[in-house]
Parts: C-alpha cells; sequence; structure tokens
C-alpha cells in the first residue's frame, strides 16, 4: 500500500472512534506529522482520551496516560532511583515520559512546578533525573488536555509551557447525527479494541521527514513573514508571534500539504493552520472585543494573498 493510502487509511480508522470530528482529527494528525504537541483544550466527556489511545495504536506506539492532579510530582513523569539490595546500587525506574504518545490528561489541573516538568522533554526530547541527562524515544508526541480555566481545581499555563505546543484545538461536542450514532453504538471506548496498526513508528518517522522537505517558495515564505509582522503590528494583539511560532506555523502548513498528498505548501495551507498554531499565543486588544481566532480570522481577511 502506498504511503498516501496509508494516511487516508489512518484518518478513515480515526474518523470511526471519533465519529463527525474529522477536521479536528486530521489537525491532530497534521501536528504529529510536523513534530510537534498538541493541547486540547475542552470540557470532559467529549473524547480527547480516546483519540489519544486510538491514534497510539494506529501507529504501534508505546502509550502512556498521565492523569494531572493537584499532589503529582515531577519524578511521578520522569522516574525516580531505587535502591536495588541485590545489585548494592540504585536502578533507575523510567516514568510514563518515556513512552511515545504521552497523554497529559488534565494539565492544568496540576500545580506550575509539575506543569514545568514537561518543559525540557517536550522541547529537548530528553530529560534530567538526579543530574544524568537521558533522551527520550522517537517519535515522541506529547498530547495534553486542559480543561476550562473556569472550572475549579484548575491553574492556567505559564506563556512558557503554552508555547511548547505546536497546536491547540477543541473537539467540541458532536453534531447531531454523530450523537445519535454514539446513542445508538455505545462508549466509542469500546472500539479501540478493534483499532489496528496503519502505520510503522518507521514510516512515521520518514513521514515527518518528508514534512521537513516540502517545498515553500520565496513568495508563500513573504506571505508567511507578512502574517507575522501583522501580529506584530499593535493593530490586533498586544504581542505579535516570536520566530519560533513562525517555524511551528511553517512545519504545520507543510504538514498539512503532505496530508493532502502535495510536495509544495500553499497560502490556504498557512491560513487553516494559522488559528491552531497561534490563537493560544496571543492575546487580543483590550478592546477588541474578539477572542483571539476571531483577531486572526480577521487579520486573514485584511491580508492580501500572495
Amino acid at each position: 500500500m502506498e504511503i498516501q493510502d496509508k494516511l487516508r487509511s489512518l484518518l478513515d480508522q480515526l474518523n470511526t472512534v471519533i465519529v463527525g470530528k474529522a477536521d479536528r482529527v486530521r489537525d491532530c494528525v497534521a501536528c504529529l506529522l510536523a513534530g510537534g504537541h498538541l493541547l486540547i483544550e475542552d470540557v470532559p466527556g467529549v473524547g480527547k482520551t480516546t483519540l489519544a489511545h486510538a491514534l497510539a495504536q494506529s501507529l504501534e506506539l508505546r502509550f502512556a496516560r498521565v492523569q494531572f492532579t493537584a499532589d503529582l510530582m515531577p519524578s511521578d513523569l520522569t522516574g525516580v532511583s531505587v535502591y536495588d539490595r541485590a545489585r548494592e546500587s540504585f536502578v533507575f525506574h523510567p516514568g510514563p515520559i518515556f513512552a511515545q504518545v504521552v497523554l497529559a490528561d488534565e494539565i492544568n489541573r496540576a500545580s506550575p512546578r509539575t506543569q514545568s516538568a514537561l518543559l525540557e522533554a517536550m522541547e529537548e526530547r530528553q530529560v534530567t533525573v538526579e543530574g544524568e541527562t537521558r533522551p527520550l524515544p522517537d517519535p515522541f508526541f506529547v498530547i495534553a488536555t486542559q480543561n476550562p480555566l473556569e472550572q475549579l481545581g484548575t491553574y492556567a499555563l505559564p506563556e512558557s509551557q503554552l508555547d511548547r505546543f505546536m497546536m491547540r484545538i477543541s473537539l467540541g461536542y458532536p453534531d447531531r447525527a454523530a450523537e445519535r450514532a454514539l446513542l445508538v453504538s455505545g462508549d466509542r471506548r469500546s472500539r479501540l479494541a478493534q483499532v489496528q496498526p496503519v502505520l510503522t513508528p518507521l514510516e512515521l518517522l520518514r513521514l515527518q521527514e518528508q514534512v521537513n522537505a516540502v517545498f515553500a517558495s520565496d513568495a508563500l515564505l513573504d506571505y508567511v513573514q507578512d502574517v507575522l509582522d501583522a501580529t506584530r503590528s499593535g493593530r490586533w494583539f498586544v504581542e505579535g508571534l516570536s520566530p519560533r511560532a513562525g517555524v511551528a506555523l511553517l512545519r504545520a502548513a507543510r504538514a498539512c500539504a503532505r496530508l493532502e498528498g502535495r510536495d509544495y505548501v500553499t497560502p490556504d495551507d498557512v491560513r487553516a493552520m494559522l488559528p491552531k498554531v497561534a490563537a493560544h499565543r496571543l492575546q487580543p486588544l483590550p478592546d477588541s472585543g474578539r477572542s483571539a481566532s476571531a483577531q486572526l480570522e480577521a487579520l486573514l481577511e485584511a491580508l492580501p494573498l500572495v
């Protein structure tokens, strides 16, 4: 089977588990192909955990779920060394961060100290425990879920943590037809037993390399820079996007193009990815009366296409 056919099969299989959310499923796969990490902000019970588990099974990746709570310690993520009497030495017991797909469930219910334990892992693909640096597996993908901040017992993620997530999406409630299918067939988690591997970890790594090679013309790069400059103009946001955010935007647009089977990026790829890549990094002007996503949509309307 051709790799593009396998990508279509991957999306089709995920859409049988997460019904009626094809666009959000596609965003999740695009984030993985781009080598980023994903933040899903939503109310409990809309399928966030099921999506992460189905993705890992479809790609034959080791999966670990960590329930973030107020008493979760950084060592609960990274692991600890325990003295082994038989060996007469300390033996390191790796934590769940050493899986290939890590679901950080309800990340904003943990303390800021524990949240920050993810920073090095997400950015450097390694962790330092007791003075020793240990590499994380490749591929390595963090999916964090976040409850709305108005819910009790939540801590807002600091800007430095938010910036480590390439994309933020929201699954939202299903439409009426999708919810009827859920009511008829029952809990979608029962479908996980039927999920079959579609791509191997090696094929995923090759796909990530192909994403990096997707062509972006000079005109396209000009357009990306125009978008970045517009966010920094002071007209739309308090502060604009950083260079790191610009790199993330281009990588996400390349992944979008690769999912479509193209070897070049178009402005439409950039426009499609911009709200997911940028909204969680931006603060609208106080008098705008709009969300960051709405401001980005207005910015795109005002910005001429290349």
